[in-house]
């Protein structure tokens, strides 16, 4: 290795280790002790339900609630009244400050806040919790007079149904009532705002805004930037998050922050709030007007459960997205009401669910899974990825062992491209001297230059265009594949071989604070070895030629941090290539061979 590639090599790791220590300095890791769940105690005010499905419980608090949320929800010196019912399916705790739902929690034991947890599996203090720690409860109605202020009184007419009401002064009573009776395995509710003119004079209604709920964490080791809200038009979807608000050009120059989005056109038929893996979406019965979004700081979440040496990344609190539909003003006439119904979705952004779901409502709702954004050209690939990889799952085999399996496939179905792009590679290698002697001849006059080397290649039936074509083919299947991995719940706590989750980097220990993660250092490996058996395109600079073939060590550096999955994907890729490139050039080989052995002696002179 001469000078310049060893300059080279420096800078590459120099740039890797300079990440690691950015991104740690964003997000620092946290050592945390685990305490032993007998030894913890409830510091809730209020007591949850037990496991048992159909359970209830009403009660007070004596003041405010151990944890009170960033803002205040309630200025009463009225205690909090709370009220938990459960089905099958979900835990939904109401309270009476706001008049609405509070949390919603996944009682499924494969949905877990914190994977792998000390906690057991059972218990409620690691169910994936919606909407927790938000500001104000789903259903909460804000606006000039909050329509019924704070302080609602909660009753249960029926096992399955939660009435919250209030009468004002002016005679307008507020009603809320929320049908959560069991939802079988789709996880939706109903609910419903009726307001009524009680009074013997016609009433004006303020505009008003209806929330349907906030995008919280999970749990501590959630990724702060899956976080996000999503509305849809009956056209297409608008997913609005941290970069939308930090308002940089270009992804990083710093602009205006943003506070406040509001669109619609009468036009929102939902609104949905996700993490990387579940979501709470709202379907009004008729399309709301328009749709507002507000960012606002939450407290991090509870690190219950979590393992000593596992990396938190919401130590400081992160930014929470709270969404609602806008309603204008309108007139009540007097012993009239006005009624508004949704109905609600509260689970994992599970894809066939959402999908199903969509198709009986007629309302796409899995576009919440995501698979849109900037990679909005790429989400036919990631549905159809997503699906390849459970159905391979449900032959028998095992995530891991799934997309490796995908890869297989993919790289069979591009290998014809690939070999006609080795075989073009090695015909302009050997065109290489008379390319060069082109480019010294023409080097001041680059229009003659390419000219003449379009005509060599032309000549010798050679495309420019062949060494790059499968490559680009290739980016939308690499793209489909970092969406889908990156928001299939599917793979979440799944382990395969020392990845102890698909989902996370596959740290196996922490070397002065920085992790060890073994998958990206052998992709970054395989790709090196595949930079050195490409051979560079004729007429390269030699200097660019040596960076393309370190370029590699840089991709360490940005996949280091990625999912165990996509690395595994990605250095999958890299062995079937090289051993696909070597069996090209063999074969090549093999050709040419028998033509050398044939060839005609030189005559000898008379």
């Amino acid at each position: 290795m001469d000078r310049k590639s060893l300059l080279i090599l420096v800078v590459a790791i120099a740039v890797l280790f300079l990440l690691s220590g950015v991104i740690n300095r964003l997000y620092p890791p946290l050592q945390v002790a685990v305490t032993p769940p007998s030894g913890e105690t409830n510091q809730t005010a209020n007591p949850q339900p037990g496991p048992g499905a159909g359970s209830n419980e009403a009660s007070a608090t004596p003041g405010a609630p151990a944890n009170p949320p960033p803002a205040a929800v309630s200025n009463s010196p009225l205690p909090e009244v709370t009220l938990a019912v459960s089905n099958k399916n979900l835990i939904f705790h109401f309270t009476s400050w706001g008049g609405g739902l509070k949390e919603i929690a996944l009682r499924n034991t494969n949905y877990a806040a914190v994977v792998h947890s000390a906690l057991a599996a059972e218990d409620e203090r690691n169910f994936a919790t919606l909407n927790a720690k938000a500001p104000v409860p789903i259903l909460a109605v804000q606006g000039e007079n909050a329509l019924g202020g704070d302080d609602f009184t909660l009753t249960q007419p029926s096992n399955n149904l939660v009435r919250a009401e209030k009468t004002l002064a002016s005679g307008l009573r507020v009603v809320k009532e929320f049908a959560v009776g069991d939802c079988g395995t789709n996880y939706l509710f109903s609910a419903k705002i009726r307001l009524e003119n009680t009074s013997s004079n016609s009433m004006e209604i303020p505009r008003r805004e209806v929330v349907a709920g906030t995008a919280t964490a999970i749990g501590p080791l959630d990724d702060p930037t899956t976080l996000g809200a999503i509305w849809y038009n009956g056209d297409k979807s608008v997913e609005i998050g941290a970069g939308w608000f930090a308002n940089r050009t270009l992804g990083c120059i710093p602009g205006t922050p943003r506070t406040e989005y509001e669109d619609g056109a009468s036009n929102v038929v939902w609104a949905a709030m996700h993490s990387q893996y579940f979501a709470l979406a709202a379907i009004p019965a008729k399309p709301a007007p328009s749709v507002v979004i507000r960012n606002l700081k939450l407290p991090p979440p509870d690190t219950k459960g979590v393992a000593a040496g596992q990396r938190l990344t919401l130590t400081n609190g992160y930014e929470g997205y709270q969404t609602a539909f806008v309603y204008p003003a309108v007139r009540v006439e007097a012993h009239q009401s006005l009624e508004q119904s949704f109905i609600f979705y509260a689970g994992p952004k599970e894809y066939n669910g959402l999908v199903t779901i969509g198709h009986s409502m007629g309302n796409n709702l899995d576009l919440v899974m995501g698979f849109t954004g900037f990679l909005g050209m790429f989400a036919f690939c990631s549905k159809f990825l997503l699906l390849c990889m459970n159905g391979l799952h449900d032959l028998g085999l095992s995530y891991g062992l799934s997309i490796i399996a995908i890869t297989v496939i993919i790289k069979l179905v591009f290998w014809p491209m690939t070999a006609a792009s080795t075989r073009s590679q090695k015909r302009q290698q050997a065109l290489a001297p008379q390319l060069k002697a082109i480019a010294d001849k023409y080097k001041d006059d680059p229009l003659k230059k390419h000219q003449k080397t379009t005509e060599l290649l032309k000549e010798h039936k050679i495309s420019p265009l062949g060494s790059c074509l499968p490559v680009l083919i290739t980016i939308p299947v690499f793209c489909g594949f970092w969406s889908m991995l990156r928001n299939a719940i599917e793979l979440r706590g799944v382990s395969f071989l020392w990845v102890p989750d698909l989902t996370l980097p596959d740290t196996i220990a922490f070397i002065a604070g920085f992790p060890i993660n073994p998958l990206p250092v052998i992709m970054g490996a395989s790709q090196l070895w595949q930079s050195h058996l490409t051979p560079p395109s004729p007429g390269m600079d030699p200097g660019q030629q040596k960076i393309m073939r370190w370029m590699p060590l840089l991709f360490v550096g940005i996949f280091y941090r990625m999912s165990s999955g996509l690395n595994l994907y990605y250095t999958v890729s890299n062995l079937l290539t090289i051993a696909q490139t070597k069996m090209t050039k063999m074969g090549a080989d093999a050709a040419a061979a028998p033509a050398r052995l044939v060839a005609p002696a030189p005559q000898k002179k008379k």
